[in-house]
């Protein structure tokens, strides 16, 4: 009894402070499927990021202004 007790002692405190041991027990844990799903996600943000903006098509009155040359509105400076 007293020797199971040991391992486990020394099985959590390598859990606790040795990090090589934790990433390779939560890979045991946890498989490679986070691991897939992150680089998944990543593929898919840097490919959205690469896209930027799109335009497809232009509306039509885009070159008209309702602003023309030569309109001025008079203006009194306040002080």
């Amino acid at each position: 009894m007293k020797i199971l007790f040991n391992v486990l002692v020394i099985f959590f405190l390598l859990l606790a402070f040795v990090p090589v041991f934790r990433r390779f027990m939560f890979h045991l844990l946890v498989g490679r499927q986070l691991v897939k799903e992150q680089k998944r996600q990543e593929k898919a943000y840097e490919q959205k990021k690469k896209a930027g903006i799109r335009v497809d098509s232009v509306p039509p009155d885009v070159n008209q202004s309702r602003f023309r040359g030569g309109e001025y509105v008079d203006y009194e400076e306040v002080k």
